[in-house]
């Protein structure tokens, strides 16, 4: 339990919570002191006068490392927000020089999107901020919003996914979906497709879920009809290599088939476009670096819209 007088807010030592977030991100007391250039004994230390204020042992050593308690989990998000806070507080105000700055981006980006996108936006950073380093991962979209919130994503890409009004939003562009095929498929020397062409066909389907239906299934199902899906997997590289030897069918946003040497014909039914949006939290709005940022980002996904 956590002792509540030791916890009072003139009891606490801000720089702890900084070592208890390197902690429970490397799982490691010589990885964490790396990260904070600081030295072993200090870590130790400081992990020290942490479990002392929650009278709990906060990370146990496993073979796996150092692994938090329920302690250390059920607060690490409110100590990532917090220092977030404290960190956009004191840098909203401060001058941010690109080309001098040294700072770690974190973006959250679909990993539809990632392989197309992150290249070029990895070339703009190294053009114009050398010392800036960039972390970029997709967990999950129903902790999206908490992410952003505590400041362990600084932006996200992705479809529509976070709609209460603390955080802000921009379009990026949208794209209509496809139906992709190998070159040489029997149905590739068609200008148009029949709906029967469709759902008589063999179809490989892209989620990150065991189950569920996409768009496209959504649209048969409302006209009474389906498809046969035979192939399930997470990732649109797999896809498209599937796609590419042999006859199954890949419905997709035609702006993720660049590159891919793949034919494609509309779809025979109306399906909405997929629109992708960029994310920040309201906290963010003003920081200079996050701005920067951004418009990074804006400018890299205008660049990869026009292209397709």
């Amino acid at each position: 339990m956590v002792n509540e007088q030791a916890m009072r807010l003139e009891k606490i030592d801000l720089n702890l919570f900084v070592v208890f977030d390197a902690l429970y991100a490397e799982r490691s007391v010589t990885r964490a002191a790396e990260r904070l250039h600081l030295t072993q004994p200090a870590v130790s230390n400081a992990l020290s006068r942490l479990r002392q204020q929650f009278d709990d042992q906060l990370f146990v050593r496993s073979p796996a490392g150092m692994l938090p308690t329920p302690v250390a989990d059920s607060v690490i998000t409110d100590v990532r927000k917090a220092l977030g806070l404290l960190s956009r507080s004191v840098t909203n105000n401060a001058r941010f020089d690109p080309l001098t700055a040294e700072k770690q981006f974190r973006l959250g980006i679909h990993d539809l999107l990632a392989p197309l996108v992150l290249p070029p936006l990895l070339q703009q950073l190294r053009q114009g901020a050398p010392n800036i380093t960039l972390h970029s991962y997709y967990r999950d979209r129903n902790t999206a919003s908490e992410q952003l919130k505590s400041g362990d994503l600084d932006l996200l890409v992705d479809f529509p996914a976070v709609n209460a009004s603390e955080f802000r939003q921009q379009a990026l562009g949208s794209s209509p979906y496809v139906v992709a095929m190998r070159h040489d498929h029997e149905l590739a020397h068609r200008k148009t497709l029949q709906l029967s062409d469709y759902t008589e066909a063999e179809h490989v389907h892209v989620s990150s879920r065991p189950k569920g239906r996409g768009p496209s299934d959504i649209a048969l199902h409302a006209q009474g009809h389906s498809r046969r899906i035979v192939v399930r997997i997470p990732q649109q590289q797999v896809a498209a290599e599937l796609t590419a030897v042999s006859d199954l069918l890949w419905t997709t946003p035609q702006i993720l088939l660049q590159h891919s040497g793949l034919t494609s014909k509309p779809l025979p039914f109306s399906v909405e476009p997929l629109v992708w949006n960029l994310y920040w939290h309201r906290s963010a709005e003003d920081d200079p670096a996050n701005q920067w940022l951004r418009q990074r980002v804006i400018d890299t996904m205008a660049a990869f819209f026009a292209a397709g």
